[in-house]
């Protein structure tokens, strides 16, 4: 059958719940999935992990249970994942995290978004002045490309899925908006480095990259 071919993978018409279903031509590349909040992101992550990694995927998971919501929404994902992949908690260190398991077909992290969470608040308390702002950010930003790196660096596939926040409303407060352009700093930082990118919108995954490759040649032969 005839499909769309994406780097390592071929997206095929008719499958799924997605509309196509994955032939595996190639392992050992970095996918970011990006989305909103119940946008479908972290579903179609899980469906592509299931699809190249079959049972050898390790769920790397960064989320912290604070409260019993958090408990509950973490609890929910776990009833959702295949009972035989592999689940390592990790809440900073991911870089160290993805080399460790880098021997995996698949390492799924999720998410890249609560990751830059966690190391902006790690050490305590938030200062909220310009300048410490800054500086929190540039440590933020050198671990999660130290995480891209590593992930293009060992044999897994590795997929990172993370929240596109920057399309509400702007926060009120300094924290929120440093954490808003920290967020979407790294979610560019990560797209630079990923040979797939696929932005989710209501339960539709498009591929990011091979439509800016299109338009890049489109604009290339207009000035032709």
């Amino acid at each position: 059958m005839q499909g769309y071919r994406h780097y390592g993978v071929i997206l095929h018409p008719q499958s799924l719940g997605w509309g196509f279903y994955i032939e595996v031509i190639g392992l050992g590349k970095l996918v970011l999935v990006l989305g909103g909040a119940r946008s479908g992101k972290s579903r179609f992550a899980e469906e592509l992990a299931a699809a190249i990694g079959k049972e050898d995927v390790v769920y790397l998971a960064t989320a912290e249970a604070g409260d019993e919501e958090m408990k509950e929404r973490i609890r929910l994902h776990q009833e959702m994942r295949p009972s035989c992949w592999r689940t390592v908690e990790e809440t900073v260190k991911v870089a160290r995290a993805i080399k460790a398991q880098g021997r995996s077909k698949v390492i799924l992290v999720d998410c890249l978004t609560l990751l830059v969470s966690n190391l902006l608040f790690q050490g305590g308390e938030f200062k909220e002045d310009a300048g410490a702002m800054v500086a929190k950010e540039k440590e933020v930003l050198v671990e999660i490309e130290e995480a891209a790196k590593a992930a293009k660096e060992v044999e897994a596939t590795v997929i990172m899925v993370a929240n596109e926040v920057g399309l509400g409303l702007v926060p009120p407060y300094p924290m929120g908006r440093a954490y808003r352009d920290a967020a979407g700093r790294a979610n560019q930082l990560v797209a630079r480095y990923a040979d797939e990118v696929y932005f989710t919108i209501a339960g539709i995954p498009l591929e990011l990259k091979d439509l800016n490759r299109q338009l890049v040649d489109r604009l290339g032969r207009e000035k032709r």
